[in-house]
């Protein structure tokens, strides 16, 4: 990939993707090592690393074999679907119609979930709930992350730039929750949402139209001008539904569930 522009693209949108299912990953580790002990959580953190690393391993050569063009009318269809529902709930949150993502009353409601279910030991394992937990949180989001290293990589044939990406959002998050330990309630996790929303819809247009025999004017710089337009129209939807929200109804609520796939 010779043009500096989708470089940085791509590197942010990996980034931020990452960042934000790292965030939701370890609120969930978090909360299995308070409630139920860390030994039980590092447990299924690392049972969890274990499937990641597998499924990369045998999906990665897979997707990197299939034509160019199938390729990215296939994953452009996805990164679009998939970004559309980031979009619109990110949308939703802005402009007050849906409660905003509150990663500390997320913390709450899984800590004391966690504090509340029966212990489940047995001789090798120490905690079968907490194993389950975290496995369950690294997994769950982890595997969105696999999705968006596999096809933005595989996509423009550098695996490595994505990977880069993701670990540098990962080992971020996992050094910030070290230090605080505590839920990064300060991210600003709704604005982040907002923003790769944008990228992974755009990137998802860009891509599909490619695989689909179209070609850009201007090749790559084509996102110079896709991106903004995305984020223009993606704040003038805020702007138009936010007048349809009554006062009282507005932003300032908070969500407690988890997000997952559903971002």
């Amino acid at each position: 990939m010779g043009n500096p522009a989708l470089f940085i693209a791509l590197f942010i949108a990996v980034f931020l993707a990452c960042a934000v299912e790292a965030v939701e990953a370890l609120t969930i580790v978090l909360a299995a090592g308070i409630a139920r002990g860390w030994r039980s959580a590092l447990c299924g953190l690392l049972a969890g690393l274990l499937t990641l690393t597998v499924t990369v391993a045998a999906l990665g050569p897979a997707v990197s074999a299939l034509p160019l063009n199938a390729l990215r009318l296939v994953v452009g269809g996805f990164l679009l679907i998939f970004g559309l529902q980031w979009l619109r709930k990110a949308i939703l949150r802005a402009s007050g119609h849906k409660a905003l993502h509150n990663e500390t009353a997320a913390f709450a409601a899984t800590l004391d979930a966690a504090q509340h279910a029966p212990a489940r030991r047995a001789s090798l394992v120490p905690d079968g709930y907490g194993i389950a937990l975290a496995f369950k949180g690294i997994v769950l989001e982890g595997m969105e992350v696999v999705f968006i290293v596999l096809t933005f990589g595989s996509n423009q044939h550098n695996m490595s730039l994505a990977v880069v990406a993701a670990l540098a959002a990962v080992l971020t998050v996992a050094a910030a929750g070290v230090t605080v330990r505590a839920p990064l309630s300060r991210v600003p996790e709704n604005s982040m949402k907002f923003v790769v929303g944008i990228m992974l819809t755009t990137f998802g247009m860009f891509w599909g139209a490619e695989g689909a025999g179209a070609r850009w004017p201007g090749s790559d710089l084509a996102l110079l001008i896709l991106i903004p337009a995305v984020g223009l129209y993606a704040l003038f939807l805020v702007a138009t539904f936010r007048r349809r929200v009554p006062r009282e109804n507005a932003v300032g609520a908070t969500s407690e569930e988890p997000e997952g796939t559903h971002a």
